[in-house]
């Protein structure tokens, strides 16, 4: 019986790219690196900020790499919801979830996160964040699962884990928990065939993966 759905959060519950992308430029364009457009902002998510940096500017210089990651954090938490939503089914859905729990994981900051979620009104849904700095490594470790998973009292086979990318799924999987990617977020599907489950249109086909699980386990 699944009980707990720990989510991703970028590219999964909210598209932030276009934020995200804002807050990169403003901290690469002074150092003289041209700025990026939302679809290579969307490829390049995923690993956390100063992984993010690294892949634009290689990691040979960590000075530059921590003078822009600052910039890019300073500008960010001001500028966090600007343009960042839930996607279509995102805000029903968890509605509709409330007799599990529920739980995010992701690789942005545990702040940055809470402030995100705040800003669009979805915090009250979740029982725990963990951010990519809660923990001593973050995902495709299944050290924050494994964290999600102590704090709430759950078993690995009572839990689903939702996510757009591959550190997602591996994470899960490692965590030994089964998988759903979803199609709408920032990874090709043919990244995500690792999954147990594929939903491609929106968080509501969630719904009749559940009802699949729990009716199996009754």
């Amino acid at each position: 019986m699944i009980r707990l759905l720990i989510f991703d959060l970028d590219g999964t519950l909210v598209d932030t790219s276009q934020d995200i992308t804002n807050a990169l430029n403003h901290a690469l364009v002074p150092e003289g690196i041209n700025p990026l457009t939302n679809e290579q902002t969307r490829r390049l998510v995923g690993d956390g900020i100063t992984r993010l940096i690294e892949k634009i500017i290689g990691n040979e210089d960590l000075m530059l790499v921590k003078k822009i990651r600052e910039r890019f954090i300073s500008f960010y938490e001001q500028h966090i919801a600007d343009y960042s939503k839930p996607y279509p089914g995102v805000i029903d859905t968890l509605r509709s979830l409330d007799g599990f729990k529920k739980a995010i994981v992701t690789n942005k900051l545990e702040a940055l996160s809470r402030k995100l979620l705040l800003e669009l009104k979805m915090l009250s849904f979740f029982d725990l964040i963990v951010g990519g700095d809660t923990t001593p490594e973050k995902k495709p470790s299944p050290l924050p699962v494994i964290r999600v998973l102590e704090e709430l009292g759950i078993k690995p086979e009572e839990a689903l884990l939702i996510g757009d990318g591959t550190t997602d799924i591996e994470a899960g999987k490692k965590a030994g928990l089964k998988t759903v990617a979803v199609g709408y977020g920032y990874r090709p599907k043919e990244l995500l065939q690792d999954a147990d489950f594929f939903i491609e249109k929106d968080l509501s086909e969630l719904i009749p993966v559940l009802e699949r699980l729990n009716s199996y386990s009754s």
